[in-house]
């Protein structure tokens, strides 16, 4: 079976890959984990002075939570919660740039992944929204992440609505910081991080936790009441 996820370097950008494309590069908590930890390794290696994130192929950069994987039981539920918050702590504990190369869809939780990179390379044919509600969940970190990066209105829009959007409107929004031809993301993302890279380390990482500080007890709250969000959807649909 392939890995999960996949690393490698060009130059000073560490290249993450979600590596699942049969399914849309959808994660379960396995690959979550290992998300996490090649982060940590990349935020630990002094020769890496950024980080791009894609997904493999040219469907999807990531379909979010994968269906098959299923929340466990009520006694379970606090520590799969605990998991998410390890997840995107990494994203948001991270002391260098990340970069999200946005080669397709992304969607749920994949979406909230893109909106915590601090830049985004899209293209024309990308689709991003946070379908959750669709499928009868109810998001408990997608409005914290959306509002964050995107407004209360527009978070209230896609958490409600569940629709996605096409590039144009991520364009409106000012979600793309980039935007290239399809299968020119990739490269673009690469060239972003060589000019990071020319930067003061220190002054980015500095400057990048204190942004990361706006929102930290929203974070917090967020991680505290998805497990009542869970149990309560799952007595409805009992």
């Amino acid at each position: 079976m392939p890995d999960a996820i996949l690393l490698d370097r060009r130059g000073p950008a560490a290249i993450l890959t979600f590596n699942r494309p049969h399914i849309l590069n959808a994660w379960d908590g396995a690959m979550r984990e290992a998300i996490a930890a090649a982060l940590t390794d990349c935020d630990r290696d002094p020769q890496v002075r950024a980080v791009v994130v894609t997904g493999a192929g040219d469907r999807a950069f990531g379909a979010g939570q994968d269906r098959d994987e299923a929340p466990p039981d009520d006694g379970g539920i606090e520590e799969w919660v605990a998991g998410w918050g390890r997840f995107f702590g990494a994203f948001r504990r991270l002391s260098k740039p990340i970069i999200a190369a946005l080669n397709g869809v992304a969607a749920g939780s994949a979406f909230q992944v893109a909106l915590l990179c601090d830049f985004r390379v899209g293209h024309a044919g990308v689709r991003m929204g946070q379908p959750e509600i669709r499928a009868g969940i109810a998001s408990a970190s997608g409005p914290w992440i959306i509002a964050a990066a995107l407004g209360p209105m527009v978070a209230t829009d896609l958490c409600l609505t569940g629709r996605m959007m096409a590039a144009e409107e991520c364009r409106r929004l000012g979600l793309f910081n980039r935007e290239v031809e399809t299968g020119a993301v990739l490269d673009e993302a690469v060239r972003l991080a060589e000019e990071l890279a020319a930067l003061s380390p220190l002054a980015l990482a500095l400057t990048r936790q204190r942004l990361k500080r706006f929102d930290e007890e929203a974070f917090a709250e967020a991680l505290e009441l998805w497990p009542g969000l869970l149990r309560a959807v799952r007595r409805d649909q009992a």
